[in-house]
């Protein structure tokens, strides 16, 4: 067997932590409820930060690794753990100023399943996500994260088109020789252009996932896992959630400060995605397997019409989202109605929305900025309602309204609250009442374990 001293010192590994939490606060309170399955802690969001993210930050290790902290999640620790959150805002930004380039990517700020997004919506997840990561750590990104790895050709014109150089994702989800390992790789777009594509290597991924060693036995992993890999010179990545490290696995934080260690003993050197993509810009090509996702292999199915990676009768899946496709589509309407009466094209105008959610600007400076300071009191807090009431229904597509097996749980929850939101919100503004069919669509979701139907989650939420 080779000896560590003989393995090639030119060989790069990077592991990829992919942070994201829902949305989970009350879109009419703005405060998180109690979620008892999280005990002994409040809710999820702070269990997972006690467990994961804390740890994570106090031992530095958000300076060794490359990761993107979903805008969600980054939003709920400013304001809830900005410890943490400071920790790990510090720890990018230095990166960045000692490489020229940070460690971070940014993410599509509300982790929507953007293959399965219209066109203009992509856009606006895009832009978002890109806005939040100015926001937080200072630079504009070179990379973004895909939700859920979901990936289509007209998601990567959209990435590219707003400035992004490279995205991730998995070896299941591309075509053609990977011989430059984890790559980057070049994918011609059908307009024209390109973007760049790091691959990572699913089974070291799921290895680390699924398989963690204990702390004693990381030597021991690294040799029989990592060591033959990195013989083969180029760029070795692991892509996997960021709560692998800690949260699903405790001994996770020491395992990844381990690994992060143990380069010069394995024969690799720690390296990030965009400092690696700014050494070696993709020189082979792949091409897409579009409607892809790295976490289910019946294509987008799962987050559509259900599939067999969740057990029992996934017929709410269907019925919620073409519930939520009607009421987008009937918001819409009535969002482009109004904005077109003061001269303004609507979709500009939501995209730049995003700073006054950032709180970069109050709402009437916001207008001001946007050329609309002319408009009277009233006609401003009508405009400003209906873009919140945007913001909102973005909202009501995360991923993970559909990821899991039941209707009847936390997150189909919050999506159908931000619904609500929104429609109260276009009722302020406009006076229009959309409710009544959506609430008719939502009876036709129904929860095979409780029995109860959206309709009844919805008159659960909307206040009397």
């Amino acid at each position: 067997m080779q000896s560590p001293a003989t393995l090639r010192p030119a060989s790069c590994f990077c592991i990829h932590g992919h942070f994201y939490q829902p949305p989970r606060a009350d879109p009419f309170t703005g405060e998180v409820p109690e979620e008892p399955d999280a005990a002994p802690y409040a809710n999820w969001n702070e269990r997972i930060t006690a467990e994961c993210y804390a740890p994570l930050a106090e031992v530095g290790l958000f300076g060794g690794i490359s990761f993107n902290l979903g805008g969600t999640l980054a939003r709920w620790l400013d304001e809830n753990a900005h410890g943490t959150y400071e920790r790990i805002v510090a720890a990018e930004r230095t990166y960045y100023q000692e490489h020229g380039v940070g460690n971070g990517l940014a993410q599509p700020v509300h982790h929507t399943i953007l293959p399965l997004a219209r066109r203009r919506d992509k856009i606006c997840q895009v832009r978002w996500g890109i806005a939040s990561f100015v926001h937080r750590f200072g630079h504009r990104p070179l990379g973004m994260w895909l939700p859920e790895m979901a990936v289509d050709y007209e998601t990567l014109e959209v990435l590219a088109a707003e400035g992004v150089r490279f995205t991730v994702l998995s070896e299941e989800q591309v075509q053609d020789d990977l011989k430059d390992g984890a790559g980057p790789y070049r994918v011609r777009l059908p307009g024209g252009g390109e973007i760049g594509v790091f691959v990572r290597d699913r089974g070291l991924s799921d290895a680390l996932s699924f398989g963690m060693p204990a702390p004693d036995r990381v030597d021991e992993w690294l040799r029989e896992q990592v060591e033959p890999r990195a013989r083969r010179g180029g760029l070795l990545l692991i892509a996997t959630d960021g709560e692998t490290f800690g949260h699903h696995h405790r001994q996770g934080v020491e395992v990844l400060e381990r690994i992060l260690a143990g380069g010069e003993a394995h024969g690799y050197e720690v390296t990030t995605l965009s400092l690696y993509f700014q050494r070696h810009p993709p020189k082979a090509e792949v091409e897409v397997v579009e409607n892809t996702a790295w976490s289910c292999s019946h294509g987008l199915a799962r987050w559509v019409v259900g599939c067999d990676c969740t057990p029992g009768d996934s017929r709410w899946k269907g019925a919620l989202r073409r519930a939520l496709d009607n009421l987008a589509c009937d918001i819409d309407d009535v969002y482009v109605r109004e904005v077109r009466r003061f001269g303004v094209e609507p979709w500009t105008l939501r995209d730049a929305y995003i700073a006054v959610v950032l709180g970069q600007v109050d709402g009437p400076a916001f207008l001001v900025e946007q050329g609309l300071g002319h408009l009277r009191a009233e006609e401003g807090s009508r405009l400003l309602r209906l873009l919140q009431a945007q913001f909102h229904r973005q909202r009501m597509y995360v991923s993970c309204t559909f990821f899991f097996e039941d209707l009847d749980r936390h997150e189909p929850r919050y999506a159908i609250a931000n619904a609500a939101r929104a429609l109260d919100l276009i009722r302020q503004a406009t006076e229009e009442d959309l409710s009544r069919r959506f609430r008719r669509d939502l009876g036709v979701a129904v929860s095979p374990r409780t029995g109860r139907t959206g309709a009844m989650i919805f008159d659960e939420i909307v206040p009397t």
